[in-house]
């Protein structure tokens, strides 16, 4: 599920969202967040441990072949849960804080839905 997040324009790289989203957010980060090879150097860590959290990326599997990879998964999931409503299948949105409210909004439901039994 996600906890936090943030929705910024296509210009803004995934380095400095990473920088916005602890700057925003501080104490309300888990201690440690698992990032994909976009975030990978030693400085990306030491500006995720300014913060408080540690970073860690899960690297790539360089064979080919189906095999569910460890911590990549759940992010994939994640995005396929977001992609089957139709509010978040294409980025229709002007603003971007109505794509964090539908991001949020269908989190809720997804969590509503598994309190409820129906999924």
């Amino acid at each position: 599920m996600i906890i936090k997040g943030i929705v910024s324009a296509a210009s803004c790289t995934e380095r400095d969202g990473l920088e916005i989203l602890l700057n925003n957010n501080q104490g309300e980060i888990p201690q440690k967040v698992f990032a994909d090879q976009g975030y990978s150097g030693i400085e990306m860590k030491e500006r995720a441990m300014k913060y408080g959290v540690e970073l860690e990326t899960v690297p790539r599997r360089q064979e080919k072949g189906f095999v569910i990879e460890a911590r990549r998964w759940i992010v994939e999931r994640t995005f396929a849960w977001l992609g089957k409503f139709r509010r978040l299948s294409k980025d229709y949105e002007l603003i971007t804080t109505t794509s964090l409210s539908m991001i949020y909004l269908v989190m809720t439901r997804l969590m509503l839905r598994r309190i409820d039994g129906l999924i």
